[in-house]
C-alpha cells in the first residue's frame, strides 16, 4: 500500500510540473496568461438567454458565471471577486445600497475590467457616480439636470443599423470593417467627456455614437449599445467586438 501511494504521489507530482492538472474554471488575474474569468450580471430586463450566453460559450478567451439580482451585489465583495477579473453588466437595476457602491467602486480601484452593455447603461438612475463610470447617462424620465430639461430617452426596436469603425486602430476594433447590424437604438441620453468613441453611425433614431472605450480609476470601461437580442449576439462583427472587449479590459490586447 505505502508503494502504491509512493507512486501515486510521484505521478501527481509529474503532472503538475507539466501542467497537466488544471481546472476549467481557473485562470490568472488581469492582464495574465490564463483565460479571462468574466461575472456577467443580469436582471431587471429581459432578453433571449440560451441565444444571449452561447455568446460567452463561443468565446475561447474567457470562462463566465451569470448572477441575476437580487444576488448580484453579495458578488462585488473583496472575497467573492476573487473569483473573477471582469464585470459584465447586461441588467437593468436601480436598488443599490451604500455597502454595494462601496464594493463597487473599491473594485474598479483594483483595477477590474468593466464592459457595460446595451441597457445596462440605464442603470443606478439616482446613483450619479454610476453615470461617471460609464460615461453617459441614459434618461428613464423627464429630468431636469442642472437647470436644463432633459427629455426622456428614447429607444427603437427592429433597425437596420449602419455602423462606422470610429477608431480603426483601437484594440477593440482592430481588424473590423463597417457594418450593419439589426438591433434596437438608444438616443437622447449623454455622453461625457473623456470617452473615446469607438463606433459611429448615421442611424438618425440611434445616438452618434454607440460604442466607446474609457477610463474609471484604474478601471478600463467599454460601453456597447448593441445587443438587444439573437440578431445581434449572432452578428459576428458584434462578437468579435465583444470578445475583444473584454479581452481590453482585462488588459490582456
Amino acid at each position: 500500500m505505502l508503494t502504491m501511494k509512493r507512486a501515486l504521489g510521484f505521478a501527481l507530482t509529474v503532472f503538475a510540473a507539466l501542467g497537466l492538472m488544471t481546472s476549467p474554471t481557473s485562470a490568472v488575474a488581469q492582464g495574465g496568461a490564463g483565460k479571462t474569468r468574466v461575472l456577467i450580471v443580469t436582471g431587471g430586463h429581459d432578453f433571449e438567454k440560451p441565444q444571449f450566453f452561447k455568446t460567452f460559450d463561443a468565446n475561447p478567451d474567457i470562462t463566465w458565471k451569470a448572477v441575476e439580482h437580487p444576488n448580484a451585489h453579495a458578488l462585488l465583495t473583496p472575497a467573492a471577486a476573487k473569483e473573477w477579473d471582469v464585470l459584465l453588466l447586461y441588467d437593468m437595476h436601480q436598488e443599490i445600497s451604500d455597502a454595494a457602491k462601496t464594493d463597487f467602486l473599491a473594485r474598479l480601484k483594483e483595477g477590474k475590467g468593466l464592459v457595460v452593455m446595451h441597457h445596462a447603461i440605464a442603470n443606478y438612475q439616482a446613483w450619479g457616480e454610476y453615470h461617471k463610470i460609464i460615461g453617459a447617462r441614459y434618461y428613464l424620465a423627464k429630468t431636469n439636470v442642472n437647470g436644463i430639461e432633459k427629455a426622456r430617452s428614447a429607444y427603437k426596436h427592429d433597425v437596420d443599423i449602419p455602423v462606422k469603425i470610429a477608431t480603426p486602430d483601437h484594440p477593440i476594433t482592430r481588424g473590423l470593417k463597417d457594418y450593419t447590424i439589426h438591433d434596437e437604438t438608444y438616443k437622447w441620453f449623454d455622453i461625457f467627456d473623456g470617452s473615446q468613441p469607438l463606433l459611429r453611425t448615421e442611424e438618425p433614431e440611434s445616438s452618434p455614437v454607440i460604442a466607446w472605450a474609457k477610463t474609471y480609476a484604474n478601471a478600463r470601461v467599454v460601453y456597447l449599445q448593441s445587443g438587444h437580442d439573437h440578431k445581434a449576439y449572432e452578428n459576428p462583427n458584434f462578437q468579435t467586438l465583444l470578445r475583444q472587449a473584454i479581452n481590453w479590459v482585462a488588459r490582456k490586447d
